[in-house]
């Protein structure tokens, strides 16, 4: 049994207001000529599949357009894609009935039946190997809101419901599995101890509940295929906890990640191995300081002129980041004055204002599109009553955020 695990594709996404979509495609493309060469038996999108609950309309042709063409390509191709917290569940699953045709299982969000048991029969996916033999059996855990695992039947304990969800999924998989059948879970969730991009991942950490523990996945579960972080990392050094990390670099902070997808091996049960795949990058990120504006400004004069040969879209992203004794009226004139013909895009310019005296403290303006929700509140907070924010209507606040977020979903 092969698995390809990626996630966190993030289809739609903009870079301070740049459009990606050439990026986009750009993986897409290599995505299905590795499905071609490496022959898998089921491909595993971890969530965050687009970067908005309503993404624009290319972004959607994009990812049923791939769909389509890995079905051609391989027909015997299983594909389980899960809602992640930037996905409306209810769009991802719009389609399910007509993807089935393709071999493909969208699921958003989990449902629980009249009799208060959780419908586990729509989250187990068979996996079938080669043959057409079901080889092993998918846990499909899509991003978990509170509304979906709380509530009159289940309690108001957060934690304690995925915590429940995660216990009762396993336990069915694994009455219905038979011997030599692998679990397999994919999984949209922030996992203890995982390495959090600084600029590009939104918190799902609500109210006082920490990340989710290792512990709810049992050593029956052969694999976890997890998104969420975008950086590719073992959770606790676990071999078979797993994140893909991002296709491409979702903000500057990403700009030294290994990008990659991931092929998984089993032979039987056993986990044989997991092998990474670096996804090669069409559009470099370059960030030119932090440094005085003089130094910033050689620098800049330096840079290569463009390929006649190269496309404009395949110029690199750039960030500047420029240090200031004060502000300086013309410093985006003298910066686009230093790019003129240089075969790069300008997207975004950082200062920081170096303090005077004994001591030089270095405090980065950091625009509003930088700022998580909840940081910008507790700012808000904190400027309105002169205190900081407690966490009770923290949490709160973070609630509200979720509830609006299930209001947007079609």
């Amino acid at each position: 049994m092969r698995v390809l695990h990626t996630s966190d594709w993030h289809l739609g996404q903009s870079l301070h207001g740049q459009d990606r979509d050439h990026e986009h495609h750009a993986f897409l493309t290599w995505l299905l000529a590795r499905i071609v060469a490496l022959a898998p038996d089921a491909l595993l999108i971890a969530g965050d599949i687009f970067d908005t609950v309503n993404p624009p309309l290319k972004a959607q042709e994009r990812l049923y357009d791939f769909i389509v063409n890995a079905h051609e390509a391989l027909p015997s191709l299983t594909i389980v894609m899960i809602a992640g917290n930037h996905d409306s569940g209810s769009r991802i699953e719009l389609p399910a009935p007509l993807m089935r045709r393709l071999r493909t299982h969208a699921l958003g969000r989990v449902l629980w039946l009249d009799d208060g048991n959780l419908d586990c029969e729509r989250l187990l996916i068979p996996l079938s190997d080669a043959s057409g033999a079901t080889a092993a059996w998918c846990l499909a855990l899509p991003f978990l809101r509170p509304a979906e695992v709380t509530g009159p039947h289940l309690g108001e304990d957060y934690l304690g419901g995925i915590a429940q969800v995660h216990r009762r999924l396993i336990a069915a998989a694994n009455e219905r599995r038979q011997p030599g059948q692998p679990l397999i879970a994919i999984s949209h969730a922030h996992m203890a101890g995982g390495a959090v991009s600084l600029d590009s991942e939104r918190s799902l950490v609500i109210g006082t509940a920490e990340a989710l523990p290792a512990s709810l996945f049992d050593d029956s579960v052969g694999y976890v295929a997890l998104g969420h972080l975008h950086k590719p990392q073992q959770v606790n050094g676990e071999q078979r906890l797993r994140y893909s990390g991002s296709p491409i670099p979702l903000s500057f902070s990403e700009v030294d990640y290994p990008h990659q997808i991931l092929q998984v091996d089993f032979e039987g049960e056993q986990l044989t191995q997991v092998l990474p795949h670096r996804v090669p990058r069409a559009v470099d990120l370059l960030r030119v300081g932090p440094a005085r504006l003089d130094e910033v400004i050689a620098k800049l004069e330096a840079l290569p002129l463009p390929d006649l040969l190269a496309s404009v879209v395949q110029h690199p992203w750039l960030e500047v980041r420029v240090q200031l004794d004060e502000p300086q009226p013309e410093l985006r004139t003298r910066i686009e004055t230093a790019l003129a013909g240089k075969a790069t895009r300008l997207v975004r310019i950082a200062v920081e204002y170096l303090g005077t005296g004994s001591r030089e403290d270095t405090a980065a303006l950091q625009h509003l599109e930088q700022l998580r929700p909840e940081q910008v509140f507790s700012r808000a907070w904190e400027e309105q009553y002169g205190s900081a924010v407690d966490e009770a209507t923290l949490g709160d606040f973070l609630l509200l955020m979720q509830e609006d977020e299930l209001e947007e979903q079609p």
